[in-house]
This record gives structure tokens, C-alpha cells and sequence, in this order.
């Protein structure tokens, strides 16, 4: 929901997307936006969705739920459901159970089990099964930022969106094992991204982290925490084009000069 505001910041002050590489969350509102869906439409969905839009108690070893139902939910809101179709290239990440390998899901295909293939948290929702019979589960397990992905879009200039940056400080203090282990993974999870958010070019970072992951009823907050941090880096954005276009037309000029 952090993602829609960072979003409605980017299209207010006009600045251009020419492709995205999402995960987890991150791939649901990002294909929502490169399936040619507006920031107002985004929202909307983002107030409107709950979890039993997601998911469904099943009978399964490998999950308490499968997340399914967001597949269908996707495929009756999107207006465009291929890879091949979509005005904005998109790039959506998830994880091999059986290798541990990043799986990119692009170019080709069902846009709406992509992004429920890099949703399925694990432990939780059964793993996807593709085409090719691998298991999939959510992309954060890899690649929690997918900067590399959008570089190997051509992205000349990468935009990462952390909303993981501030933690959770909504757990507070370890009270419990439970506690413990969360904590724990939330430690594992930023050193992961620690080199990922190195390949980017500017990072935004949604002060998100006092609102619990299950308050899907705070929309309009992670929103408006999504918006904030989107409009303070703009200013480091348009430095990054700026010196990005200088750069290559001083290229070009001596490139021209070269050949007369």
C-alpha cells in the first residue's frame, strides 16, 4: 500500500517509468501500475482489499492456506493479463523452493499467477506450481530489493522502494522465542538487502514500520507514508536524470567531434 503513494508522488511530478522489477508486494501494486491501471484505481483496490481477497484455508503440508484467490482477484482487475501486452515492462521475482534460485517471471505469460507466485509467503501459502513443475514461493526470499532485475531491464537510472527500511518497530522488544525469531529474520532480511539497495540509483524508504503487516485496514496511512517519502526524493531523482542527461550529451558531442 506503501508502493501506491511512492507511485501517485512519481506520476504528480512527472517522473517517467520506463519499466519495473517487483517482488512480493511490490509486484502486486507495480503490475497493477504497468497493466495500465492509475494511481487513483491502485488505491482504490489497496482500501477495498482484505485477506480473504488472498487467501484460503486448505488441507496441505507445505502451508496453511493457498493463496489463489488472489490470482483471480488480480485476473478481474487488471486490464491487461500477459507480459507481452503491458505498456510498462515488468519484471516480477520469486523463489525456487527446490534450488533457492531467483525465478524471473517476464517478457511472456500469466501476469496475475506471476505476482501470486512472488505473494506466496512461505510457511504460510503453499508454494505455486509453474508450467515447468517448480515450486515457487515469495520473491523476498532472494531478492527482497530487485535492483539487478531492473538493471538487466536496461534501466539506465533504478528507483528502489525499501518499505522494509524502518524495520518493524511495531513488535517492540523480543518478549517471546516467537519474538525472538521474527526479530531474527527481519536482521537476516535487511543484510540481504543491504547490496541490494547499492545497486540503486536513489532509494525511497516509507516510514512504514509502526504499522503492523496484517492492518490491511490502514490503507490510506501507508499511502500517505508511501507519498511523503516518494515526494522527499524527488529532488535526488532529478539530480540522477539530470546528470544522467549531461553525461550523454557530452558523449554525444564528443562522439561527434570524433567523426568530423
Amino acid at each position: 500500500m506503501a508502493h501506491a503513494g511512492v507511485l501517485r508522488a512519481f506520476v504528480e511530478r512527472e517522473v517517467k517509468i520506463d519499466c519495473i522489477a517487483g517482488t512480493s508486494a511490490g509486484s502486486l501494486v507495480g503490475g497493477a501500475f504497468a497493466s495500465g491501471l492509475t494511481v487513483d484505481q491502485i488505491a482504490d483496490i489497496a482500501r477495498k482489499m482484505r485477506w480473504r481477497d488472498v487467501g484460503r484455508m486448505t488441507v496441505s503440508r507445505l502451508g496453511v492456506q493457498s493463496n489463489d484467490r488472489l490470482e483471480t482477484y488480480l485476473r478481474e482487475r487488471l486490464p491487461i493479463n500477459r507480459f507481452e501486452e503491458l505498456p510498462i515492462p515488468l519484471a516480477v521475482i520469486a523463489t525456487d523452493l527446490n534450488t533457492g534460485e531467483p525465478v524471473v517471471l517476464r517478457d511472456s505469460g500469466d501476469v496475475a499467477f506471476a505476482i501470486r507466485a512472488s505473494c506466496a509467503i512461505p510457511g504460510w501459502y503453499v508454494p505455486v506450481i509453474d508450467e515447468h513443475g517448480r515450486q515457487l514461493l515469495d520473491g523476498g526470499l532472494v531478492s527482497m530489493i530487485p535492483t539487478a532485475f531492473a538493471r538487466a531491464m536496461n534501466a539506465d537510472i533504478v528507483i528502489a522502494v525499501d518499505v522494509n527500511a524502518g524495520g518493524a518497530t511495531f513488535l517492540g522488544p523480543p518478549q517471546s522465542v516467537i519474538g525472538i525469531i521474527l526479530q531474527s529474520m527481519l536482521v537476516v532480511q535487511r543484510t540481504v538487502s543491504a547490496h541490494q539497495l547499492r545497486e540503486a540509483d536513489v532509494v525511497v524508504k516509507p516510514r512504514v514500520g509502526h504499522i503492523r503487516w496484517d492492518e490491511m485496514n490502514r490503507a490510506d496511512d501507508l499511502i500517505a507514508a508511501g507519498y511523503e517519502a516518494g515526494i522527499e526524493s524527488i529532488e535526488a531523482i532529478q539530480r540522477e536524470i539530470d546528470s544522467f542527461t549531461e553525461t550523454n550529451r557530452r558523449r554525444w558531442y564528443q562522439f561527434g567531434r570524433s567523426r568530423s
